[in-house]
């Protein structure tokens, strides 16, 4: 699943996690990110020395054989940890789905931990292009003949909140995966496959035990962002249109 920051993503995590038949990744290139980008994130340095820094073997890592015992593998993906030197190829042969909020109101999360937060910070761009690359490619059919990819799911945060069971549902069917209840509630706290870095940003999820009801956000964006976030709502409207609800 690719999204943007400051989504829904973790809490999306959580709801596949809670599945028995579900394992997890939390965003496997993120040491990668901070190593190449040299971005100031916390604990960048513990992120680096305790993940993996090659694409190469973390691309291989995710197209593996699911875990024994499981029939589905969630990753949680940045779309801004997708740097231009790594291959995307490897990508059309998965399930992609793309999950997707309004920019305004990820901008004005986003700017309590970073006021000053540059266009690619965001995800936006790079979200539309792996959609586009999806779209555009072709995929390996259980032969392994290459045939035409089918249209990429996109889910928007807004929806999921104000009806998570509804959207979950439409999520399964057209992935083609049963819906299953346990992915409407959790246990509170961490989990075991939660990155190194949740001490610094899931201390709202540890806390949950659901998807929380939507609250619209007021605030305009600040003058300052206007140029960033028109075209973040470029790309997010394109993505928009495609939703299902």
């Amino acid at each position: 699943m690719w999204s943007g920051p400051r989504n829904i993503s973790t809490a999306m995590m959580r709801a596949w996690g809670n599945r028995a038949d579900t394992c997890v990744v939390d965003e496997p290139f993120y040491a990668y990110y901070l190593e190449r980008t040299g971005k100031n994130h916390p604990g960048a340095d513990e992120i680096i020395a305790h993940g993996e820094t090659d694409w190469g073997k973390i691309v291989k890592q995710l197209t593996a054989s699911v875990r024994a015992g499981k029939r589905i593998f969630f990753q949680k993906q940045m779309t801004h940890h997708l740097l231009p030197e790594i291959d995307r190829q490897w990508i059309v042969d998965l399930t992609n789905c793309f999950l997707i909020r309004d920019p305004r109101e990820v901008i004005l999360s986003y700017i309590k931990r970073n006021p000053d937060p540059v266009l690619e910070d965001l995800g936006f761009i790079q979200q539309q292009k792996i959609f586009d690359f999806v779209v555009g490619t072709s995929r390996r059919d259980v032969r392994g003949r290459r045939s035409a990819a089918s249209p990429p799911v996109v889910i928007d945060a807004k929806d999921v909140l104000q009806n998570p069971e509804r959207i979950l549902r439409l999520l399964c069917n057209a992935i083609g995966v049963d819906f299953n209840e346990s992915m409407l509630s959790w246990p509170p706290g961490s989990r075991d496959t939660d990155g190194i870095w949740a001490k610094y940003w899931y201390e709202e999820v540890e806390r949950s035990t659901s998807f929380q009801p939507y609250q619209p956000k007021s605030e305009p964006v600040p003058d300052r962002l206007r140029e960033i976030y028109e075209r973040c709502r470029e790309c997010y409207e394109c993505l928009y249109e495609l939703r299902l609800h």
